[in-house]
């Protein structure tokens, strides 16, 4: 769906719509703390000089259109502080922004992100798998872009899935150089006469690993320079709200059209993997308290090397030690701390079985209860 807008202020958020106007002049319509994550491909003014030939004198289909050119860098200044002042304006306290860019201007907007309050939290370097060549071998190949994620204040108490991404990656701790394939093949959209419908359009796996880490299901997630609607495509997927604002009236076609055909994720495939602080604390006394381990019970550690025993109090004792799961494992392995829910297990049936099942089991209880 369009929506046409202008200046008018708007009462409510017009949600999973594509905005017909000015971003800025949009942005500063809508109601203030209202948007949960901003995610912004703006112009790059590439500052391009003449057409650009392939080795075989083909001509690169490169961004030359009227939205990516200003006149000098002072007005592209001057906008870049102008749309970001709107967006934080609509930023939640704890919301954020994720802006990407190419080495023509993203230290231009890191600048401003930071003049205007915005809390850097990491740059990240896309590197592309598959970038374009360097026709004229007079620099290196461009084969990156740089992501910049910034909380609305230093203070924010963003939204960051860091276990969803581990399990991402394969269980290792997301980095912050991502390589992906730009868009192309199938992904790629275009127009009537068979063209690319957008020069810079960005692939859905970047938006997915950005909403999957920094949203929830449900958070609104506004695009101010919407293009063929990656953004509103991946949000629609994975069951965010999505607003897009896009001037050009052929790429709002591209992208209605395409949202049309977007289906949202069941509920149940929208869940990911919950960071452990922010799961219910269960003390292991109360495993004891409610006889899934009983006073007198062994303990073992999970390298076989030790054995103790579980007291009336949730405490544990060993030869010359005593103190909770987590004091004792660490005496025991002369190690600064130790984590016991995942050191120690107890035996049934002749098999090992983790302490941290039983806690697994109080918890799945506690989700189950009614608010």
């Amino acid at each position: 769906m369009t929506t046409k807008t202008k200046t008018k202020a708007a009462s409510k958020l017009p949600l999973n719509q594509i905005i017909d106007g000015d971003c800025i002049e949009v942005m500063n319509s809508l109601p203030a703390g209202s948007v949960d994550l901003i995610f912004a491909d703006p112009p790059y003014n590439l500052q391009l000089r003449g057409d650009l030939h392939r080795p075989d004198n083909s001509k690169v289909d490169a961004v030359d259109d009227a939205w990516d050119q200003f006149s000098s860098f002072a007005a592209y200044d001057k906008f870049t502080q102008d749309w970001l002042k709107a967006a934080r304006r609509l930023l939640k306290p704890n919301g954020a922004i994720w802006v990407i860019g190419s080495y023509h201007n993203i230290f231009r907007v890191g600048a401003a992100l930071q003049n205007q309050g915005f809390w850097v939290l990491n740059d990240v370097v896309w590197r592309k798998t598959n970038p374009m060549p360097n026709f004229r071998g007079k620099r290196l190949t461009n084969a990156h872009e740089t992501l910049i994620w910034a909380s609305k204040e230093e203070a924010s108490k963003y939204t960051f899935n860091y276990d969803a991404l581990k399990v991402l990656n394969e269980g290792i701790q997301m980095r912050s150089d991502w390589v992906l394939p730009i868009c192309t093949g199938h992904e790629r959209l275009k127009n009537e006469d068979g063209d690319k419908a957008h020069p810079t359009q960005k692939p859905e796996s970047l938006l997915h690993r950005i909403l999957v880490a920094t949203t929830n299901p449900g958070d609104v997630v506004l695009d101010p320079f919407f293009g063929t609607g990656t953004t509103g495509a991946v949000a629609k997927k994975l069951g965010r709200e999505y607003i897009g604002i896009e001037r050009e009236e052929a790429y709002r076609k591209v992208a209605a059209k395409r949202l049309s055909k977007i289906r949202k994720f069941d509920k149940e495939s929208l869940q990911v993997t919950p960071a452990k602080r922010s799961e219910p604390r269960v003390p292991f006394g109360q495993l004891v308290e409610r006889g899934m381990l009983n006073p007198g019970d062994e303990l073992y550690s999970m390298n076989n090397r030790h054995k103790v025993r579980v007291r009336a109090d949730g405490s544990l004792i060993g030869d010359d030690v005593k103190g909770s799961i987590h004091q004792v494992g660490a005496h025991l392995e002369g190690a600064p701390s130790c984590n016991g829910w995942t050191y120690w297990c107890f035996k049934r049936d002749g098999k090992k079985v983790p302490i941290d099942l039983l806690r697994q089991q109080i918890r799945a209880e506690m989700a189950e209860r009614p608010n």
